[in-house]
Formats: structure tokens, sequence, C-alpha cells
């Protein structure tokens, strides 16, 4: 065997020895990550968006007007602070703001919970919630989840303000609509009050291949529709009434909290943009986000944005993982896509 030949063993089989190693060590870590539970899983996160406002005006205004002038400006803005202050209520109302992004699980509501608990233990009743909404819709138990969160805040007597700047549909929708006021952006996307389901089959695919499939039910609905196997009317008379009971929970729902609008015109699965949608009374307020913060801080409101992050994971659980991610990610979207029904 040729030196360079040996070489190349001796670094093959020390390749192989490491990753043997490191695939034990993440498994050693991944094991000790599950035994820690939810301890230290994230952190809450406050930003006053008034300093900030404050900070991009100073900046703006250092720039533009003449020094002599801004002298006057910021000696005059000095007395009207002072004056503030020997005014000020014992409680000067506050707004928090919430960002949701939603997507077809509606992954985001685990933060939602954690940063509505937050605000809950703190918020006063003249306090308010802004919950920037931007949400296609998705999974209905999955934003059945995310929409009863912002039920508590209703519930805990703390006005809930939605704002809409581009699309609450379907689920996103179905968020919404438990506000106090519902604001959105002329051209935003609002509804549709539907729902969907749909998924292949492939059974005569397999029979032509001369597969055979079984499957096995202890229930006599347990199984509606299914991809393998043969489809039958009874299964597929059950399966539609199944989505029809989820659209029917989805009017009441929404008729629960929008009493004002007419609910057999607005239930049809159809979306409409906001300027349509303000007719309709599924919004109550066209504008946006911005502007309406705007407004309330220049009203001498304290603005709070509200952020839960999950903690940042290291190396090694984000090498695990990706493992396991890359392992069941495909064959969970697919089997959810199967088996579930989409607001």
């Amino acid at each position: 065997m040729s030196y360079w030949a040996e070489i190349g063993l001796f670094v093959g089989k020390t390749a192989i020895i490491v990753i043997a190693v490191f695939a034990i060590v993440t498994i050693i870590a991944s094991a000790a990550q599950k035994a820690k539970g939810m301890i230290a899983q994230g952190c809450l996160s406050v930003k006053h968006l008034n300093k900030t406002l404050d900070d991009a005006k100073n900046i703006l205004r250092t720039t533009v007007i003449p020094k002599a002038e801004l002298k006057q400006i910021l000696k005059s803005e000095h007395k009207k602070e002072k004056q503030k202050e020997k005014q000020k209520n014992d409680h000067q109302k506050s707004i928090y703001v919430i960002d949701f992004k939603g997507d077809m699980k509606a992954s985001s509501a685990k933060n939602l919970s954690e940063e509505v608990s937050a605000i809950l233990s703190i918020a006063k009743k003249n306090d308010e919630v802004l919950v920037r909404l931007e949400s296609p819709g998705g999974i209905v138990h999955g934003y059945g989840f995310a929409m009863s969160q912002l039920e508590r805040i209703i519930k805990n007597d703390i006005r809930l303000v939605i704002a809409v700047d581009k699309v609450a549909a379907s689920g996103g929708y179905m968020m919404a609509c438990v506000a106090n006021h519902i604001i959105a952006a002329p051209f935003a996307v609002i509804g549709s009050i539907g729902v969907i389901a749909q998924l292949p089959n492939i059974n005569r695919l397999l029979k032509n291949n001369n597969i055979d499939i079984e499957q096995h039910t202890a229930g006599e609905y347990k199984r509606t529709l299914t991809v393998l196997g043969e489809n039958t009317e009874k299964g597929r008379k059950k399966f539609l009434e199944d989505l029809e009971r989820t659209h029917v929970l989805f009017k009441q729902h929404v008729e629960k909290y929008r009493k004002q609008a007419d609910i057999d015109k607005i239930a049809t699965g159809e979306i409409w943009y906001g300027q349509e949608a303000i007719e309709k009374k599924l919004i109550d307020e066209l504008g946006t986000s911005a502007e309406y913060l705007f407004t309330q801080m220049n009203k001498n409101t304290n603005v709070y944005q509200v952020n839960w992050k999950e903690k940042k994971k290291g190396i090694l659980q984000k090498f695990g993982k990706g493992v396991e991610n890359t392992t069941l990610k495909v064959v969970d979207n697919l089997w959810e896509k199967m088996t579930n029904r989409f607001f």
C-alpha cells in the first residue's frame, strides 16, 4: 500500500470515529434537554415605542432644523413635560402591542400565549392590547387555540384592538373577530368564513401495480376518507358532514362577536378587501396599525411592544433537532394535509 493510500485510510477512520463520538454526544445532550422539560425555554422582551419614535424624531430634526430654532423647541417641550408630570393621573393609559404572524399551523400561538399571560399580569382596566395580525389561515385546531388566547384578554375586561395591515383570512379572521375593535387597511384581505379539506387518493394506482392495502379501524367513522384505500360513498358523506359541522361552528363563533354583521351574507367562503369589509361590518375602521399607534402616542399614551422569544438552542441541540426535522417533516406535513380541515 502506498504512503498516500495509508494516509487516506487513516483520515477516513478518524472521520468515522469523530462522527460516531459526535452522534453519541448529541443523543446524550438531547436526552438531557428532554429531562429538563420546559425550564428556561424563552424570554420576554419589551420595547417602549414612544422612546423609539422620540429618538427617530430627534435624529431627524437635529439634521433638518437650525440649531437656534431647535433650542427654542426643546425649551418649550421641556416646560410642557413638567406640566404633564404635575397633571399626571394615577395610571396613565398603556397600550401593549403584540405581533402575530400566522402560518398554516398557527405556530406562533405558543408565543402569543406567553405574551398574553405577561400582559394580563400587570394590565389595568383602562389599558389596551393591540394585536398586529397577519395570517392567511390554516389548521382548525391551531387557530382555535390562538383565538382562545385573545379571548383571555376580553374575559379580563381589557380592551382588545386588532389591526390588519395585510391579511386576516379564514383562521386569521376567526382570531380577529373576537376584538372590541377591528382596524384594516383599505386593501387588506378579510375573510373568508369558510372551511376546506382535500386529500389525494392513489388506490387505483396501487391496484394497477398489484399492491394490496389493508386498513382496519375500530369505530364506524374512525376513518372516513383515506389516501391509500378505496373510498366509499358512506365515508364521503360523513366527511362532508364533518366539514359542514366545522363551518357551522365557525359561523356561530363569528356571529357571537360580530352581531352587527349578516352572517348568512358573509359566511360564503368569499374574501373582501378592507374597504368592502367595512360595508359588510366585518371590521370597524379603515386604517393601519402605524397610523393608529402614532395617533395614540400623540395623546400621551405609553405604547409597549411585547415579544416572547424561544430560547436559542445550542449547537448540539440544533444538530439533533435538524436530524429529527429532516426525518419527520415531510411525513408530518403530508399526514397533516391529508387528515385536517383548514380555515
